[in-house]
């Protein structure tokens, strides 16, 4: 979801008590078992925020099934399928073993999760209580994990992580509409652990003084950070991609759809390319081919011989792409605190 412009959040603030309040009181439905909240027969790993916008919830999704398949457990991930055209109680975005739903149709990001998990199948629907029983009883899945799970009070969880982005945190520290979180503050008491993304020397002092804020309101809560790593760079072509050769990039234009699109520019700089400008769409943004001809236009004006865009993006772009100018991708991969991989194994008795 894109983040709302100050003055929106600023005009929102008298109905933010209304919201806040309508939101403890769905919590406590929840926490006197007034309304169901429902086990599933395997374990369920929730990957949630507190705030509107990106803090970096599919990379941790990648990395948090890849761990856990690689101990030995047959992970599922279920997702709501957020921009999605897919309208089944049971989307299979993937079974593990090929591809079935395209990104129109599954969502950027489900699409993008079953693209790079190999073996794990990927399935999205509105009640992810349903979608988890498919996934076990069809798919043979003995581990749930959950993305964006932290506002979806009808499905119990094992283990409860709250990703926060460095450059974020809570904003103005309002609830929505006066402000980016989804939940009063308190809500985090749900948590089991925090972690804070994006972490790198330009935001390491926020992320550090944020920290020690948690630590003090949430005692006994561990609280990790982590940054992104490069993972290599695709060239898109109208059958799928392709590692890019060197020689083949240049002075490039970049573009994203993304609720935080200062992250990939950051990736940018980090990974020292060449960009002679940049065009941010919002957040979960439908491509067109009219728009690829527009984005060439705007490269070859500033003089770039190619474009390139993020992973979310390049997975709505196959069939748009019609222009002679090479499309470029960067691939980022979750780079955790050595310890937080042990703290999940362990809360799970892996």
């Amino acid at each position: 979801m894109a983040l709302l412009p100050d003055a929106l959040f600023f005009m929102g603030r008298p109905l933010a008590p209304l919201y806040s309040l309508a939101m403890l009181t769905r919590a406590a439905l929840y926490a006197r078992g007034i309304l169901t909240r429902q086990r599933l027969t395997v374990p369920v790993v929730s990957v949630g925020n507190l705030t509107l916008g990106g803090t970096g919830k599919t990379p941790m999704v990648l990395h948090l099934a890849r761990l856990l398949a690689g101990s030995g457990r047959r992970v599922a991930v279920v997702s709501r399928g957020y921009g999605g055209r897919a309208k089944g109680q049971v989307n299979v975005v993937s079974d593990g073993q090929a591809l079935l739903l395209p990104a129109e149709l599954a969502g950027d990001e489900p699409r993008l999760l079953a693209e790079n998990l190999a073996g794990v199948p990927v399935l999205t629907g509105a009640r992810r209580a349903l979608v988890g029983q498919a996934a076990i009883a069809d798919l043979g899945a003995d581990l749930v994990v959950l993305d964006d799970g932290f506002q979806h009070l009808a499905v119990h969880r094992d283990l409860d992580l709250v990703l926060f982005s460095a450059t974020g945190l809570v904003g103005n520290g309002r609830v929505f509409p006066g402000g980016p979180m989804r939940e009063p503050f308190s809500a985090l008491n749900r948590a089991h652990a925090f972690v804070i993304t994006g972490v790198d020397e330009t935001t390491s002092v926020r992320a550090s003084a944020f920290n020690g804020l948690l630590q003090r309101e949430f005692p006994g809560k561990p609280v990790f950070t982590a940054g992104y790593r490069d993972a290599g760079m695709m060239r898109l072509v109208a059958a799928g991609s392709k590692p890019a050769l060197p020689q083949e990039t240049g002075r490039l234009f970049a573009f994203c759809g993304l609720a935080r699109p200062d992250a990939f520019q950051r990736s940018l700089t980090r990974a020292r390319f060449s960009v002679a400008g940049f065009q941010a769409f919002p957040d979960h943004y439908r491509y067109t081919s009219q728009d690829l001809v527009q984005l060439e236009r705007q490269a070859l004006a500033v003089g770039a011989t190619g474009l390139i865009t993020t992973e979310k993006d390049a997975v709505k772009l196959t069939g748009a792409i019609r222009g002679a100018m090479p499309l470029f991708c960067l691939k980022v991969t979750m780079a955790v605190a050595e310890d937080f991989d042990a703290f999940v194994l362990n809360h799970l008795g892996l």
